[in-house]
């Protein structure tokens, strides 16, 4: 089968000067036919003459991606990002390597990266809501009591209490005896403790409402 025009012009164009910065428009139609072993050879030979061409090596770490060299990739795309830290081909490039190995955390680093840059992309939205979705369960609990984030979230959206009532008896604040007229200046130290505690709480519940209103 014939190439296709746009690639037969480009290679001619760098057969004629090797060192011609056409090798880069060459690598990355090479790379969009499927053609990655082409893409990569291009690729190699055009830096060896241009190391700089940041665009060149992400078509390097891209089609380097789809051949399964993943170690290899990821030093040709981290090497972009080292220059380029907005490169959003690089970021998706790198987000994809983490999440074929299955390392979901620094896969979701990178994708969220990529979304700051493309927002309203839906595949980026889709990808970060399903491995956030995943990790969840053995996340970090960010409030007392053992609940995840979003539970303590729903909680305190839904039942609506003040925070503080919300508190496992683990947690509560040690407060005097009903009986007692005044509570001693240590069960004050430890109720300020406990209501800036749910402050901090209630900002962040804020910034993660704010945050999905930005992104829906």
């Amino acid at each position: 089968m014939p190439d296709k025009p746009r690639i037969e012009e480009l290679r001619r164009r760098v057969q004629r000067d090797p060192t011609s910065i056409a090798f880069a428009q060459l690598a990355e139609e090479y790379r969009r036919a499927g053609r990655f072993q082409e893409a990569i050879e291009t690729c190699c030979a055009g830096l060896e003459q241009h190391p700089g061409y940041l665009s060149a090596r992400v078509t390097l770490g891209r089609s380097l991606i789809e051949v399964g060299e993943i170690d290899h990739a990821q030093l040709e795309l981290a090497q972009v990002l080292s220059a380029a830290p907005e490169n959003l081909a690089a970021l998706r490039g790198l987000a994809e390597i983490h999440h074929r190995r299955g390392e979901l955390p620094e896969a979701l680093g990178y994708y969220r990266s990529a979304l700051d840059l493309a927002q309203h992309d839906p595949d980026l939205e889709q990808v970060v809501q399903d491995i956030a979705r995943r990790l969840e369960p053995s996340a970090r609990p960010d409030v007392p009591g053992g609940l995840t984030f979003e539970q303590a979230r729903e909680e305190l959206l839904s039942i609506g209490r003040s925070p503080v009532t919300n508190l496992s008896a683990a947690e509560a604040p040690r407060t005097a005896p009903l009986e007692a007229e005044e509570p001693s200046a240590g069960d004050r130290d430890i109720a300020r403790e406990q209501l800036a505690l749910f402050e901090r709480w209630l900002g962040a519940i804020t910034e993660d409402r704010q945050r999905r209103e930005v992104q829906s």
